[in-house]
């Protein structure tokens, strides 16, 4: 996916240096190496694995929790393995990927690509880690294009230096002549924005990328697969040969561990989809009443350690926004609030859209410290996101009961599994708290999920960029590696 957004690191680090100085900044950590020792041994002795990635969402990029994306967990995850540290350095584009391999600044590309001639004549590579459905994009609405010989003449796009631009070479080489595209800079709007915006009539994006422009773009559906996955890799220096071993053991591993497999359910999870109507809607009011509101939402989330994209986007689910809201069960105002919760954490008015902002972030802070420390992001957000709906008191029998069943009490996507049983005899007649409506929370946990990734991808909220000092990843977050 195309981005015009480079990434923000959570670091204290803040200083802005030239791409040329960042590459230079990283490779003075491996000077003291001598050209004896291989590249994996240089990582150990030093203690810090240096990756580079793009600013992508199918990558790595900021999000309410901090570092989040595919490749960003992966490699946390290898970098575990090693029992070293995960220093990300963001860069720009592919060009600025390979200058980051060739001069030593980065031990490995992980992007989501696919090694074409340049990279396997100039780096080692890995083994594949995922085959990544292809998709032809098109406006909703517009005659059904069904298969290849139906992009003859279309006007297809492309984003510059994608893989997708030799899968289409490939297609061209092999029985589809007529196929001509345009190849869009990284200052040009994303392809599937092209087609939205009908300045295109067709675009070829992965599966993972499409889900997460499908909000933004929600004029777009899929037309057709083609029938070739891509597959991805990781890049190596040429001369990483131990490295490159080390990576693919721990590739199969993570495969046979269902590690691979978390890492796509925690993914997907970022991207809950929503109907079109909904995500018209969205797009609509984030135009028309977020800039009235933003201020508020960013005020209260600075007080209680929040997100203001999280806030917001609580605040949309709860009410669109709407200062006057209300529900048959008496809640009010932007962030729905009840009688009782506002008057446990001092908001008198709960039609003043202020009022509720503040009310609504310091109640969602309140549970989210509830939550037991040892669970981490992003389960810990989404814990506290199903406490402020259904009361924290219910989550806690939904977890009694997850680990009842043998599940895991302190991950989300268990622990949802199993919230809907507390609305059936057999199950809540046991729960502490009794019964309680348990698809609710999950619903209103996913919807705020979509929210939230779409405030992502258009309020970056703090500014990404790919000249910004190296990131160093917490431990904390990454996930448990194989083996």
């Amino acid at each position: 996916m195309a981005t015009s957004s480079a990434l923000t690191i959570c670091s204290p680090v803040r200083r802005r240096l030239t791409g040329a100085l960042l590459l230079a900044t990283l490779a003075v950590l491996c000077a003291a190496c001598t050209p004896s020792t291989s590249r994996l041994e240089q990582i150990r002795a030093r203690g810090v694995l240096r990756v580079a990635m793009l600013n992508q969402p199918t990558v790595y990029y900021l999000g309410s929790h901090g570092a989040q994306g595919y490749e960003y967990r992966l490699a946390s995850a290898f970098a575990e393995r090693l029992n070293v540290q995960l220093v990300v350095a963001p860069v720009a584009d592919v060009n600025a990927l390979r200058q980051a391999l060739a001069s030593g600044a980065a031990d490995i590309v992980a992007a989501q690509l696919t090694a074409d001639d340049i990279w396997r004549s100039s780096a080692l590579i890995s083994n594949n880690y995922r085959r990544l459905p292809q998709l032809v994009i098109q406006r909703r609405g517009a005659k059904p294009v069904k298969s290849i010989e139906d992009l003859r003449g279309k006007r297809l796009v492309v984003s510059a230096g994608s893989p997708q631009l030799q899968l289409l070479a490939e297609l061209r080489g092999h029985g589809a002549p007529y196929l001509s595209w345009t190849e869009l800079r990284r200052e040009q709007a994303d392809p599937v924005e092209w087609v939205s915006s009908d300045d295109a009539d067709c675009a070829i994006v992965d599966d993972s990328e499409f889900r997460f422009t499908q909000f933004t773009s929600p004029e777009t559906v899929i037309a057709f697969q083609l029938p070739e996955k891509r597959a991805v890799q990781w890049m190596l220096p040429r001369s990483a040969t131990e490295l490159r071993d080390a990576v693919n053991v721990f590739l199969r591993d993570a495969e046979h561990s269902g590690l691979m497999e978390r890492l796509e359910t925690e993914t997907r999870a970022e991207v809950q989809p929503f109907e079109y109507i909904e995500a018209q809607h969205f797009q609509a009011d984030i135009a028309s009443k977020l800039p009235a509101l933003q201020a508020q939402f960013a005020e209260a989330a600075q007080k209680y350690g929040l997100d203001w994209r999280l806030v917001a986007a609580v605040g949309y689910q709860e009410s669109k926004w709407e200062p006057a809201a209300h529900s048959v069960d008496g809640a009010t105002g932007i962030m729905m609030l009840t009688r009782t919760t506002a008057e446990t954490v001092g908001t008198t008015d709960r039609e003043d859209a202020t009022q509720s902002i503040q009310g609504g972030a310091a109640y969602l802070a309140r549970v989210r410290d509830m939550i037991p420390e040892r669970i981490h992001e992003p389960d810990r957000t989404w814990f506290a996101l199903a406490a402020y709906n259904v009361g924290y008191g219910h989550l806690e029998d939904a977890r009694i009961l997850a680990q009842s069943q043998g599940r895991d009490a302190d991950t989300w996507s268990d622990v949802r599994q199993v919230l809907p049983l507390l609305a059936d005899e057999r199950w809540y007649r046991e729960a502490k708290r009794g019964y309680a409506r348990g698809w609710e929370p999950v619903k209103f946990v996913d919807q705020v999920q979509g929210f939230l990734s779409v405030l992502q991808w258009q309020q970056p909220g703090k500014t990404a960029d790919p000249t910004a000092a190296p990131v160093t990843a917490p431990r904390t977050q990454s996930p448990r590696p194989p083996g």
